[in-house]
């Protein structure tokens, strides 16, 4: 699909269709009376008086212009109540707007950010990465391997955005970036869908490989024989139920000041996780596909960092492995010495994920990172909590954590903070190593992030567990059913919002 900007007025731009926004209870769409001739005023007027649309939020409608008229259609989406109108709103208007076009078979559309920003009360560059987010995330489909009916599939090949002169250059850049951070989330959604027999750790290391390389980027990964060389035994230990040899993706990104410290992201990289000799039931385990989310996130924002050519410096990590019931696999009973020279019990096998990322924990502090920030489908307990559509964090250090609330707020990928404390420590304490990998079922989310922060030192720290908003049964106005990308539009906000106030 290709996003055009362009200078001129959308009342003389031939187009199959036109998409406007509208808040519920008012009487004319968002810009309509600057934007176009009586005639077409009148017209969107006297839809309005039908009452066959509302404005409510997803609501759209469709109207056709005379013939002599060069806008095929009007597609009007509703936004709900101007008073709770948000970004995230017109993200999910323009999502629906596009699904609903592409559906009737349209292949390309017109809209304008330039006019109409002040009823918003938004600026258009910022109106305009939320009409490229929405449309770019609300039409993503994973169909590699559909083969019926290929060649039938529709799609919108391309996007109009007009503005006027003075908007052109910025709002062009604000097309570009959101291109690079709506591309990124597909990217990692791409990942996270791909079966367990495509996606194995040696598959996702090589992809890393394959995109992680450019101006600033590079990518390397730890085979088997290093991790074994370096004492990760942690990792290890998981990874030998698989015949699958474990990865160590390790990629750097160096924007910022040559002396500048890194933000270390380490992402959870179970490519399949069966839950071990604890093995999992049978029911919906074929989503245990999705277990590497947060390792997805960390190589897409990556990846978008660099071709954003943000001036920061990064460390990406992410331990890949299975967790396999094989003849080889650990157990519980079995204690583990991880890469940090601590010991962990294992009670439950199905509890890896907080194992592989200890031993990623300790090896990012090699880097002296300025923060660490960990992603990761880390335990069912976050769902039970907040929910499947919040991030929970646990962390070490109120000002990071603010800062990520406040990404959170731009790009409506939600956070709730979760308590961490010395009680909570007690309940991971072993009676014949240093740690045990569960702490039982009472705040279980908690526990597991407990247990991650013995392996950050004295960094300062944050753990997103994204278990619930990973994957969604039900498809959102730009989230389809499936994989949502989660964490990548939140690190680069983060990033992006780090950087302006560093500047």
């Amino acid at each position: 699909m290709k996003i055009h900007v362009l200078e001129g007025r959308l009342a003389e731009h031939m187009t199959e269709a036109a998409v406007f926004v509208h808040f519920s209870g008012e009487e004319i769409p968002v810009g309509v009376s600057s934007l176009f001739d009586e005639y077409l005023e009148g017209a969107v007027v006297a839809l309005m008086r039908t009452g066959d649309f509302k404005g409510e939020k997803n609501e759209i409608i469709v109207s056709y212009p005379r013939d002599n008229f060069p806008i095929k259609r009007i597609l009007i989406a509703g936004l709900g109540k101007r008073s709770d109108f948000s970004t995230d709103r017109l993200r999910g208007a323009f999502a629906k707007a596009a699904q609903h076009l592409r559906a009737i078979n349209v292949t390309g559309f017109s809209t304008v950010v330039t006019l109409g920003c002040d009823e918003l009360g938004i600026s258009r560059e910022a109106a305009a990465e939320g009409i490229v987010e929405g449309v770019i995330l609300g039409l993503y489909q994973y169909l590699p391997y559909k083969t019926i009916d290929r060649n039938d599939r529709r799609q919108i090949s391309s996007v109009d955005i007009l503005v006027d002169k003075d908007g052109l250059r910025a709002v062009s850049a604000a097309v570009r970036r959101s291109e690079i951070i709506a591309n990124a989330v597909n990217f990692a959604r791409d990942l996270v869908s791909a079966p367990g027999n495509d996606m194995t750790p040696t598959d996702l290391a090589n992809e890393a490989l394959a995109n992680l390389r450019g101006k600033n980027l590079t990518c390397s990964v730890l085979d088997e024989a290093k991790m074994k060389e370096l004492g990760m035994n942690a990792l290890l230990g998981v990874a030998r139920g698989s015949h699958e040899p474990p990865k160590m993706i390790v990629a750097e990104y160096r924007g910022g000041k040559k002396s500048g410290k890194p933000i270390a992201f380490v992402g959870k990289g179970l490519t399949f996780d069966s839950g071990g000799i604890s093995i999992k039931p049978s029911e919906n385990m074929d989503r245990m596909k999705t277990d590497m989310a947060g390792g997805a996130a960390v190589i897409a924002t990556l990846r978008a960092a660099s071709e954003l050519s943000l001036p920061v410096n990064l460390i990406g990590i992410v331990p890949a492995t299975e967790n396999l019931p094989g003849g080889n696999a650990y157990k519980p009973g079995d204690i583990l010495r991880s890469l940090s020279g601590q010991t962990i019990e294992v009670m439950n096998t199905d509890a890896e994920g907080r194992i592989i990322l200890a031993d990623a924990l300790t090896y990012a502090r090699r880097f002296k990172p300025l923060a660490i920030i960990d992603l990761a489908t880390l335990t069912g307990a976050c769902i039970v909590a907040l929910g499947d559509e919040v991030i929970g964090m646990l962390g070490t250090d109120d000002a990071l954590k603010s800062q990520l609330r406040k990404a959170a707020e731009i790009t409506g990928e939600k956070v709730w903070e979760l308590p961490l404390g010395e009680h909570y420590d007690e309940l991971i304490k072993s009676d014949v190593a240093d740690y045990k990998n569960t702490g039982g079922r009472a705040g279980g989310a908690i526990t597991a992030a407990s247990f991650l922060g013995k392996f950050v030192g004295e960094c300062k720290w944050v753990h997103l567990d994204i278990a619930g908003p990973s994957w969604f049964e039900k498809a959102r106005p730009y989230i389809p059913k499936g994989a949502s990308g989660v964490g990548v539009r939140l690190l680069l906000q983060f990033l992006r919002n780090f950087t302006a106030e560093k500047q």
